[in-house]
């Protein structure tokens, strides 16, 4: 198990990475329709950004060019 562990560690860390960047991108962009901060649409910005990181690691089983090999 600590093998296996250790053999994906790269390929978590990388796709962790990615889908964090991703969901900070897509808050960012949902909050920049509010005119203020009060107007700011939290809910469907933060539904939105998880969706779109769920969606990155989803994308990341394929493979990331990061590690320049597939997962597994």
């Amino acid at each position: 198990m600590k093998a296996a562990l250790k053999q994906a560690r790269p390929w978590l860390l990388a796709a962790g990475r990615r889908a964090a960047r991703t969901f900070a991108q897509t808050f960012a962009a949902a909050m920049m329709t509010a005119s203020g901060i009060t107007d700011a649409p939290w809910r469907p910005a933060l539904s939105a950004a998880a969706l779109a990181a769920v969606l990155s690691l989803i994308t990341a089983l394929v493979g990331l060019p990061e590690l320049n090999n597939p997962p597994g």
